[in-house]
């Protein structure tokens, strides 16, 4: 009887990791997907779905499996832990080598889905045999492994991928996997009939697991190059995002989650048009806000006025603002900007912080520089109710400018948001400037009190921008402009998300 309880308690620890590391891996394929390919909601949808589908096949095929259950369980978790434990980095292999991406990805979530499916219905028939009564052993299966889930789903986020990266999660879980069946292998091994081949397998696929996560920067240094057409000098995963800067020569570039954000060699030519016309238009420009903007190019420009007497940097990731205030290739280029002392960073979220600071300070100037609206997570800060608190920030006399994508490869993105703006801003101003690594790139010019466009004199002439083509910006070819009627982008009803992932298919 004691012996029974013993084994009882040791399945249900059993059930709980298997439960966890299960979860991971949906979480790691739908994650990498994203990363690799964007729009999150449809890699996510997949994988549950698919994987979902695939733990349904797996329970029905448990059926056939009628004696030697102890050494079936040994297989299906030495299979996971490999198939697991590798499949980030085959995801990463076949984006870079392999046109059939996909194919790999349906590939790993049936293959471990149906593998995962098996676990359950056979733990389930090992205890009952071994401590009886089946209402007791469904109940507390079903208990552990719904914990187990959670706690896979929990630390995922808020551990594993911040800490260890996509790699190194992989393996440190497949070797979990590998350490239940050894565990399992040690507890029962006189229900098992093949102890010294699962030993050995688990043993060297254990130690491929081990090196994998000591050398998982040298592996992931090695697959990122092949992303990239130039050197990756610096990776970092953060707890927000995925942070790659590259060099070739004098160009320097940022990526973050695989999208460029900016070529050293013509970024100025960005933010120039993104500070400087604002900065003109506005009248007074003691204050300012930059939203988003961690790399301290926006500040590096708005430092230009010598009448700006406070900027408010609000950056989410403090990876963000830390690296570029630190490297040497970025400090350089935004000539220290990140350490002046008129400037404050606030590494929180820009939603939130508008949010806390309506009615507490008004700014003369507001700057929105996020990235592209290609997640449900950043369609958030271009929705309607993000330009009304914008709105609630700014001065009455004050002027706002938004980064905006591209009018022509995403078109219907630009002009949405556009609209959307509109519906907080009673006077809004779209332009647009050429930037060789990005193409063609929109912004949009907001203000309460309408701006004289043809008569704006231009405060401060860089590199790209000066006065004689300064009212260049404001024209757009035919190509460009909105041949439709869209919708405005809500937190309820994100349009905005829809038409930038319809032109990056596009533009595939």
């Amino acid at each position: 009887m004691q012996e029974k309880k013993f084994s009882y308690r040791r399945l249900m620890f059993t059930t709980f990791v298997i439960s966890g590391c299960s979860m991971v891996y949906e979480l790691l394929i739908s994650s990498v997907s994203s990363y690799l390919l964007g729009d999150s909601i449809l890699q996510f949808s997949i994988t549950i779905g698919l994987y979902m589908c695939a733990m349904g096949l797996g329970s029905y095929l448990s059926k056939f499996i009628k004696t030697q259950l102890f050494d079936w369980f040994i297989f299906v978790e030495i299979s996971v832990g490999i198939l697991g434990g590798t499949s980030s980095i085959l995801l990463f292999l076949a984006n870079v080598y392999l046109e059939s991406y996909s194919l790999v990805m349906y590939s790993e979530i049936v293959l471990i889905g149906t593998l995962v499916g098996l676990e359950i219905p056979l733990l389930t028939r090992i205890i009952e045999e071994n401590a009886g009564n089946l209402r007791i052993t469904l109940s507390s299966i079903f208990s552990f492994d719904y914990i187990g889930g959670l706690a896979g789903s929990i630390a995922f986020p808020l551990l594993l991928l911040p800490q260890l990266g996509y790699f190194s999660t992989a393996f440190l879980v497949g070797a979990m996997n590998l350490g239940i069946s050894l565990f399992i292998l040690y507890s029962y091994r006189r229900y098992i009939g093949r102890t010294a081949l699962w030993k050995i397998i688990i043993y060297i696929s254990g130690a491929g697991m081990i090196l994998g996560m000591l050398f998982s920067e040298n592996l992931a240094s090695g697959i990122e190059q092949g992303l990239y057409r130039d050197k990756v000098i610096y990776s970092e995963q953060t707890p927000y995002q995925k942070l790659v800067l590259t060099k070739h020569k004098d160009d320097v570039r940022l990526y973050i989650n695989g999208n460029i954000q900016f070529s050293s060699m013509d970024e100025y030519r960005y933010h120039e048009v993104l500070v400087h016309v604002p900065m003109s238009a506005a009248k007074k420009r003691e204050k300012v806000l930059i939203l988003g903007g961690g790399d301290g190019l926006a500040v590096r420009e708005v430092l230009k006025y010598k009448e700006v007497q406070q900027i408010d940097l609000v950056d989410l990731d403090a990876g963000v603002t830390e690296l570029c205030r630190s490297h040497k290739d970025i400090k350089k280029l935004n000539e220290g900007s990140l350490d002046r002392a008129k400037l404050k960073i606030y590494n929180e979220d820009a939603y939130e912080f508008l949010e806390n600071n309506a009615g507490k300070a008004l700014y003369d100037v507001i700057l929105v520089d996020m990235p592209d609206p290609n997640s449900e997570t950043v369609n958030k800060l271009y929705t309607d109710l993000f330009y009304r608190l914008c709105s609630r920030n700014l001065s009455d006399e004050g002027v706002m400018a938004v980064q905006s994508t591209s009018p022509y490869y995403a078109g219907d993105a630009f002009w949405c948001i556009h609209e959307t703006v509109k519906q907080e801003m009673p006077f809004v101003y779209p332009y647009h400037v050429q930037v060789p690594s990005f193409g063609d790139w929109g912004f949009q010019l907001a203000s309460k009190t309408e701006i004289q466009i043809e008569n704006l004199t231009l405060q401060q002439e860089g590199k790209f921008l000066t006065q004689d083509n300064l009212q260049g910006i404001f024209l757009f070819g035919e190509d460009e402009r909105s041949k439709k009627e869209l919708e405005v982008n809500s937190l309820s009803s994100p349009k905005l998300l829809q038409y930038y992932l319809e032109a990056e298919k596009n533009w595939e």
